[in-house]
């Protein structure tokens, strides 16, 4: 078996070289001013066969050209070779035209070699005219033929001659094609090339806007927690700072604490973001995210800022998948911040994390305030936090609900599914 290469050795001849580049000079002139071509293919037409008429030499020209005057010859040529200036824009109007000077010419009994205009009108038709008028000039073809059949059939051999004509309207015709045919095919690839580009960019787009959500997510985490904690923890030193000192400056060290974690996490996360590996990939982290061993030191951050939590835990939690791990983490982060922004430091919320199966559920309460004077958001003016803890749990097909508590508080619900989903029969790739 032959190997197939991908460069043609022929596309690297010099003389090919500069017939591609001449060709696509032509190509760049044509689409920026047809006229110029075709009036140079006029002139074309008319240097190669309609000056010899004009120059004719009675000594070797054919007798029947010789018996009509240079005026008649000048007015024949004329009918057939200035159309074909007219030959994209009207294409099967330029070849009727043309077509009737040709059968008028041959039934005056009157030879020119402008002749040839008929066969390139005949490929301008099929490279750029309507498909549906082929027949009708095929036909028109025919009878011309049949014209020139009748004058020459006592001069030369005739079936020779017919013969040659018809291959001439057939090579005209199937070069037209050929050409329209490809220049679609181009034209579709193009199309195609572009239509990938657009996608790409959207891709892109698409990409990038979700990058941006899962940022603007852990930012809101990471900061709207830890700054909820600080500022508990703030109000309660400063309320402190006279009656017991101590707790004053326990309260600042649990915020110097708490802000030292919360830029850790801010760093570790810019940090992933910003180093990637050439194919796009994220480097390894060089710290685990926080999953349901963290949930004991989130708990102490939010109890040292006042509040009072009771997290208890059932089943094999601490088996769960790390990206499992994560999402709950990041749910449980998100109610308590709520709690301790909504509910204040006076106040107490139970934690209930269970593993049953292939469920996860996630319950957290509070008592709300003692006064009752603090108001949470109603379930149409949920902010980011409840939107990204849904984001969160529909990667598992979870679901979350939020609302007031019997009694008085709030009350979070969520349940995530990690119940395995067959891809192939979705269509994906197992």
């Amino acid at each position: 078996m032959n190997r197939v290469t991908t460069q043609d050795p022929i596309w690297g001849h010099p003389q090919v070289a500069r017939l591609s580049r001449a060709g696509r000079r032509l190509w760049q002139a044509d689409r920026d001013r047809p006229w110029m071509l075709d009036a140079a293919l006029v002139f074309a037409v008319f240097l190669t066969s309609g000056l010899p008429d004009l120059l004719r030499d009675g000594h070797h020209e054919p007798a029947l050209l010789n018996q009509t005057s240079t005026a008649n010859v000048l007015l024949l040529q004329a009918g057939l070779i200035l159309p074909l200036f007219w030959r994209r824009r009207a294409p099967f109007a330029v070849f009727t035209v043309i077509a009737a000077v040709f059968i008028l010419q041959w039934s005056l009994n009157v030879w020119v070699r402008a002749d040839l205009a008929l066969f390139v009108a005949l490929y301008s038709l099929a490279r750029y005219g309507a498909l549906r008028f082929l027949p009708w000039a095929a036909g028109i073809t025919v009878a011309a033929l049949a014209v020139v059949f009748v004058r020459v059939y006592s001069l030369v051999d005739v079936f020779a001659a017919l013969f040659f004509l018809g291959c001439a309207a057939t090579a005209a015709v199937a070069l037209g094609l050929a050409l329209r045919i490809a220049q679609g095919y181009l034209a579709a690839l193009q199309d195609r090339a572009a239509r990938l580009e657009v996608e790409r960019d959207q891709r892109a787009l698409l990409a990038a806007a979700a990058e941006r959500t899962r940022v603007a997510r852990e930012m809101h985490d990471i900061i709207g927690h830890n700054l909820s904690v600080i500022i508990g923890l703030a109000d309660g030193g400063a309320a402190a700072a006279d009656l017991a000192p101590e707790r004053s400056k326990e309260a600042l060290r649990l915020i110097g604490g708490t802000g030292r974690q919360a830029l850790g996490e801010l760093r570790r996360m810019l940090g992933v973001l910003r180093e990637r590996t050439e194919n796009g990939e994220s480097v390894p982290q060089l710290s685990p995210q926080p999953g349901i061993a963290d949930l004991d030191a989130l708990c102490a951050r939010v109890r040292a800022a006042g509040p009072q939590v009771v997290y208890r835990t059932v089943g094999n939690v601490d088996a769960l998948d790390h990206g499992v791990q994560l999402t709950v983490y990041r749910i449980v982060q998100e109610s308590l911040t709520n709690t301790l922004k909504h509910a204040g430091t006076d106040t107490r919320a139970q934690l209930t994390l269970a593993a049953e199966g292939q469920e996860v559920r996630i319950i957290v309460e509070d008592t709300g305030p003692p006064d009752g004077a603090r108001s949470r958001p109603a379930p149409a003016e949920d902010g980011h936090g409840l939107a990204g803890m849904r984001e969160r749990a529909a990667l598992y097909n979870g679901t979350i609900t939020a609302g007031p508590r019997p009694g008085g508080g709030w009350t979070v619900n969520a349940l995530l599914d990690l119940t395995p989903h067959d891809l192939t029969a979705q269509g994906g790739t197992p």
